[in-house]
């Protein structure tokens, strides 16, 4: 395969993620002109159409449909096999791709990126902010080599999930909200009060939803935000009550005891099991465990060093 198809490859890979010829240009530091020529070549290359262009919008052809999942694959083999053969040096350089949510970011994450930048000064880090399910597709896709994140509670299976911390989560009202007075409060009690929540297809927002499922109870969702903050700033003025990560909690909310109700979730990094892992991620995975909780520590996986391919995530035997 030519260079010229590479990059044509590129360029669809660019046009789908995006949804736009010019977004595909300027994610690829190209002029749009150039990128429609990369279409053409390669629908000429095909003798198909791969996009239909209705007014400002395009859509994938059948043909389009049936080349994308195959140019993934190609270009993330094409990827795969240049780490393999950079991390034979055995240098940590190059760039680093990584996805977190906002929590992880700014809660856990700082001290630790902080810590390996000034270790390996040659990685260049790209970090990219985003929801975990989405941190999950972008895994899959090749969009991103490791994510840390909330951790699904089942994972595909070409997904190695390493846990790192055990965030407890709190139950939280305004100090002022009715709530407030009741100790121990019940779950029923909340189901009767306005509640604001991560979204549902959150694993945080799953979480909650489905502990009253569980319970037969109905929720009152009457926000729906993924942020954290912003979800502790409207509980503390008393627009509803909540479920935050206790390390969240101070005296600006109140927090809810619960009888015999205890909730948590596993915060992590994931990668595609499926590729070869590169250099600085395996650097900075080894940083991660460092500063894992202690009972979490070599729990379900562990890193191991195979010929091909250093670094890789492996299941415990």
């Amino acid at each position: 395969m030519s260079n010229m198809d590479i990059e044509s490859l590129k360029a669809f890979n660019a046009v789908c993620e995006s949804g736009s010829f010019s977004l595909a240009a300027e994610q690829l530091h190209i002029t749009q002109p150039a990128v429609s020529k990369r279409i053409a070549l390669l629908e000429e290359r095909l003798q198909s159409l791969l996009f239909d262009r209705i007014g400002r919008r395009i859509q994938l052809t059948q043909a389009g449909k049936e080349l994308l999942p195959r140019a993934q694959g190609i270009l993330g083999q094409l990827e795969d096999t240049k780490r393999a053969i950079h991390n034979l040096s055995g240098s940590v350089n190059g760039r680093l791709v990584i996805a977190t949510n906002h929590h992880v970011g700014i809660w856990r994450l700082p001290m630790i990126l902080k810590d390996y930048t000034q270790q390996y000064q040659e990685v260049r880090m790209d970090l990219r902010f985003m929801d975990s399910a989405k941190a999950y597709e972008a895994i899959i896709l090749g969009d991103v080599e490791v994510a840390i994140i909330t951790l699904a509670p089942n994972p595909e299976h070409h997904i190695y999930s390493l846990p790192i911390w055990q965030d407890q989560l709190r139950f939280v009202c305004a100090k002022d909200h009715p709530l407030a007075g009741k100790t121990p409060a019940l779950l029923q009690d909340l189901s009767l009060h306005p509640a604001i929540l991560p979204d549902e297809t959150t694993f945080t927002g799953n979480i909650a939803q489905q502990l009253f499922a569980d319970h037969n109870l109905d929720l009152q969702v009457v926000m729906s935000t993924n942020y954290h903050e912003t979800i502790k700033t409207l509980v503390s003025v008393g627009l509803g009550w909540s479920v935050l990560p206790e390390s969240m909690t101070d005296d600006t909310v109140h927090k809810l005891e619960l009888r015999d109700i205890n909730i948590s979730r596993t915060l992590g990094v994931i990668r595609h099991a499926e590729r070869t892992i590169s250099n600085p991620a395996t650097e900075f995975i080894n940083l991660l465990t460092n500063n894992a909780d202690p009972d979490l520590r070599d729990q379900e996986w562990r890193l191991s060093r195979p010929d091909f391919g250093r670094g890789a995530l492996t299941p415990r035997p």
